[in-house]
């Protein structure tokens, strides 16, 4: 038996070791007492614990095929959930999983929750992506059918979850749609912990060293992702600026990449357009803070309306300006840190980032509302205790009188990425 309370996670479509909320998670579990094991893809076969944590056990299941198409989407959904339910059933049996925490997308492992909770096992859903919104998005003119299944998915996941964590109020606010209890949904942000971030000084990235300006994306590249639109506004702004005194660095990686590449070539831009690739945590911050704007491309959806990406958080904490469309909960976010355009189009996020290329006390200004508004609301310190409290609450039968904490969760080693992966970990 474990001698801690310990929680089991659930993924699905990251390596655990690159999903940074998850880390985040894991290492504050850790520092409030409890063992953990994540139960997810395999990613690097070395590892047997999460980078940086104190033991946080790793239990890797093989991916077998990724594709497009919605039958090779249910095949992957349902070959996770044999592999995912197969683990969980294993560490039950070996005395742990006294909670169970699962990670959508997808929206399928409810069978499971109901499995859990018939034995007394508390069942956590933390919702980093609306599903059905993110189809729609992915597919332009979604089959309602397809539609439907995926929102009534949606509500069975909520409905059989002991209790919800939500990436924002947007989220809580659909699970009370659901029918969920409000009280039982606990609002957690995504976003960095302090210590994840070099401490420079307030004027530091205003101008930049080499006299080159970097427009940086971080995030997924995927269909829903609009990183299109980051290329074609780099194109705009070379009509504007010429192509000297600035570069964008698009950082990340997906399944649109091969495709973004191409359209660069095409365009003439692979002079002004760099692409990086996955970066780990210190290229993350290395990069962001070398930065002079930072562009969030999604596109007025639903889904981009109601989801925070976790790159957004990424930028304001190194207090980059932002140019983003005007999305509900970007603005919830960003507030007066950043620069909104109307519809996102490239030719309005081209004449957004040349007038803030060109604004430097504007940029420093908004350099500190972000800052202030990070350290002060969006820190992953101003979610953790939140996030635990939603396990002290579940297992407080199982906690000792006092359990030992550090005095700060450390910062977690891992790639660049959302959320929403797909939007929350965007």
């Amino acid at each position: 038996m474990a001698r801690n309370p310990q929680v089991t996670i659930l993924i699905a479509n990251l390596p655990a070791e690159r999903d940074r909320r998850v880390i985040r998670e894991c290492l504050t579990l850790e520092a409030k007492g409890f063992d953990v094991t994540v139960i997810a893809p395999r990613g690097d076969r070395s590892l047997r614990t999460l980078p940086g944590s104190r033991n946080t056990r790793l239990k890797p299941y093989p991916v077998v095929v990724y594709g497009g198409g919605v039958f090779s989407f249910a095949f992957e959904f349902g070959w996770s959930f044999l592999c995912i339910a197969i683990r969980l059933i294993g560490e039950v049996f070996a005395g742990r999983a006294h909670a169970v925490q699962v990670c959508n997308p997808p929206d399928v492992y409810w069978p499971l929750a109901l499995l859990l909770r018939a034995i007394g096992r508390p069942w956590v859903f933390d919702h980093h992506d609306l599903c059905p919104e993110v189809y729609a998005a992915r597919v332009g003119t979604p089959n309602k059918w397809v539609f439907r299944i995926l929102s009534a998915l949606e509500w069975l996941t909520l409905r059989t979850a002991t209790e919800v964590v939500a990436t924002n109020q947007s989220f809580k606010d659909n699970a009370a749609r659901r029918g969920v209890n409000p009280d039982k949904v606990t609002v957690v942000r995504n976003g960095p912990a302090t210590a994840e971030i070099a401490a420079t000084g307030d004027d530091d990235g205003i101008e930049p060293a080499d006299g080159v300006h970097k427009v940086v994306y971080l995030g997924v590249f995927g269909p829903q992702d609009n990183v299109e639109g980051a290329v074609l506004a780099a194109e705009e702004l070379t009509r504007r600026r010429g192509r000297t005194g600035w570069r964008m660095i698009l950082a990340g990686d997906g399944e649109s990449m091969p495709a973004l590449r191409k359209l660069a070539t095409e365009r003439g831009l692979d002079d002004v357009v760099t692409f990086t690739g996955w970066l780990d945590g210190t290229a993350v911050d290395e990069i962001l803070r070398e930065a002079t704007v930072a562009i969030q491309p999604d596109l007025p959806t639903r889904m981009n309306h109601l989801s925070t990406m976790a790159k957004t958080v990424e930028y304001v904490g190194r207090g980059v300006p932002v140019v983003a469309a005007d999305l509900t909960e970007t603005r919830a976010t960003l507030g007066e840190a950043g620069a909104y355009v109307p519809n996102g189009t490239p030719v309005e996020f081209a004449e957004a980032i040349d007038a803030l290329l060109d604004d430097p006390d504007r940029r420093r200004q908004m350099r500190k509302l972000g800052r202030e508004r990070f350290l002060s609301l969006l820190s992953w310190e101003h979610q953790a205790d939140a996030y635990a409290a939603v396990f002290q609450r579940l297992l407080a039968r199982r906690l000792p009188a006092a359990p030992a904490a550090p005095a700060r969760i450390p910062a977690p080693r891992s790639g660049a990425h959302d959320t929403t992966t797909t939007a929350d970990e965007r």
